[in-house]
């Protein structure tokens, strides 16, 4: 049992709306309820988000306008109640400057010394060349990051990368900031079939412009790995990408559509293969490679990281293809890399990332 009665979680959206930060979110509220009786009461940073004001037995409010007056009159006053954060710039801001998050925030520190704020820093900033927005504005965004990790009594993320940066943008506030990849949003099976048991099928999961480049940008890989597979089908899973699949290549691809939690699970449950166009130095936060590895399918990327990164690495935890070389071996490699992703994954699942964030609210 828990001595903390509720915690206000901060996020930019909640189901019904697509959005990975509140599946997180939702996800570890349930399992703070199961395991440490710690009941949450989200704050939606969104005015345009529609959805219930109470899900799954979590009430749910909802700011009027992005301002910190607006915000203020949401947080907690009493002694009881911890903020928890989920922090990703763009997720509060069209710019990725949520300055008026940190501000509110900021006031209410002011206000409530003694209350605690943890921040799970998702994101920091963004980068990119010269002609967007994500350049010039990295700065800023920088800068409200850093008053986010000062302001904070305590912060976690998801990369070790980010972990070095909170350290140090906090200027000595936290010498040693916890890191867990992300777990799988769509559930973790209680029994993985080895790859032999399963269809030859392969499954391409995740947003619209992940599966899009999927297709558009290493369609000659994937071709490649349903040769070297022996794949009878692809199910494309999500929502349809407007791109045309049915000339695309030899082997049939099947357009799911948007499919529960529950039926992506058992869709993955009994597939072979999972494919991703992902960038590799960024995998830990990728829900979509966290539920290929907690399925134990053979996780597949279109490009490799050029060293380990967050206990990751190419060729031992997803495979690479290289349409050139002889990059696969039998069916004991396969397996093999399947079984490294779920182990890999067996050391941040749900449950230990929820008794972590609990220690943290506890503290």
């Amino acid at each position: 049992m828990s001595n903390v009665a509720s915690v206000i979680s901060i996020v930019p959206r909640l189901p019904p709306a697509i959005d990975g930060v509140g599946d997180y979110a939702l996800n570890l509220a349930r399992q703070l309820h199961k395991d440490f009786n710690i009941q949450t009461h989200f704050i939606v940073c969104n005015r345009t988000w529609t959805g219930a004001e109470e899900i799954e037995g979590f009430p749910v409010s909802k700011i009027s306008d992005r301002s910190p007056d607006a915000l203020l009159n949401l947080l907690p006053t009493d002694d009881s109640s911890s903020i928890l954060l989920h922090y990703v710039g763009y997720g509060y801001a069209q710019r990725g400057c949520p300055v008026w998050l940190v501000d509110g925030l900021q006031r209410w520190k002011s206000l409530f010394p003694k209350r605690s704020l943890v921040t799970m820093f998702h994101e920091i900033s963004a980068s990119g060349p010269p002609w967007t927005s994500s350049f010039w504005l990295s700065s800023l965004q920088r800068s409200l990051a850093a008053r986010l990790a000062q302001m904070s009594d305590r912060c976690i993320t998801s990369k070790q990368l980010y972990a070095d940066i909170i350290t140090r943008i906090s200027q000595g506030k936290h010498n040693q900031v916890p890191f867990l990849p992300v777990f799988s949003n769509i559930g973790e099976p209680n029994k993985a079939l080895p790859l032999l048991k399963r269809q030859q099928r392969l499954v391409v999961f995740g947003g619209v412009a992940n599966r899009a480049r999927v297709y558009q940008e290493s369609q000659a890989v994937l071709e490649y790995v349903c040769q070297r597979l022996n794949i009878q089908e692809i199910w494309d899973v999500g929502t349809p990408t407007e791109v045309n699949l049915s000339s695309l290549i030899k082997v049939p691809i099947l357009e799911m559509g948007q499919q529960s939690a529950e039926n992506v699970s058992n869709i993955l449950a009994n597939s072979v293969a999972a494919f991703s166009d992902y960038n590799p130095d960024f995998l830990a936060k990728s829900t979509i490679f966290a539920s290929y590895c907690a399925h134990r399918v053979l996780p597949i990327n279109a490009k490799g990281s050029t060293s380990i990164i967050d206990g990751i690495e190419p060729g031992k935890h997803y495979w690479v293809p290289n349409p050139q070389g002889n990059d696969l071996g039998n069916d004991v490699e396969m397996q093999a890399i399947a079984d490294n992703a779920y182990s890999w994954y067996q050391t941040h699942r749900l449950s230990i990332t929820v008794k972590s964030f609990a220690e943290l609210i506890n503290n």
